[in-house]
């Protein structure tokens, strides 16, 4: 199971549906440009594919912050329903949290809608822990 970081055009794109499973109001149209500009800021993209198709993805970034220290945060983690149930989200969570522990972070951080249980029995098998309400407000 080879995990990819995504750094052509081609790559970015091959991981439109994937990413699509999470974020449903993301239109192909402007993805490319989205994901590059989000890479000039530090966002990252690692996928896995199965005959030259993304299954499954995560997007992270670096963060410092002044409560926990260095950290890649986990923006989105996703894969294919029918790709669901081979491993495949745990395995690029192990991959983030190796770069992390290669680049000395402290933490591995992620945010995750409170209905979506299955991927935090996951994050909970994977040793994350709840530490936080995370409050947004749309303006």
């Amino acid at each position: 199971m080879e995990i990819k970081i995504a750094h052509s055009d081609s790559d970015i794109l091959k991981c439109f549906k994937v990413i699509k499973e999470l974020r449903p109001h993301l239109g192909e149209e402007n993805f490319l440009s989205l994901i590059k500009k989000m890479m000039a800021e530090g966002y990252e993209l690692a996928f896995i594919e199965e005959n030259n198709k993304a299954v499954a993805a995560v997007g992270f970034r670096y963060l410092q912050l002044l409560y926990n220290g260095t950290q890649y945060y986990i923006d989105d983690l996703t894969t294919l329903p029918e790709s669901r149930g081979r491993g495949y989200a745990g395995r690029l969570l192990d991959f983030v949290e190796t770069l992390a522990r290669e680049k000395g972070f402290n933490t591995v951080t992620l945010d995750s809608g409170h209905q979506r249980f299955d991927a935090h029995r996951l994050y909970l098998n994977k040793g994350f822990k709840i530490v936080a309400h995370h409050f947004s407000k749309t303006l």
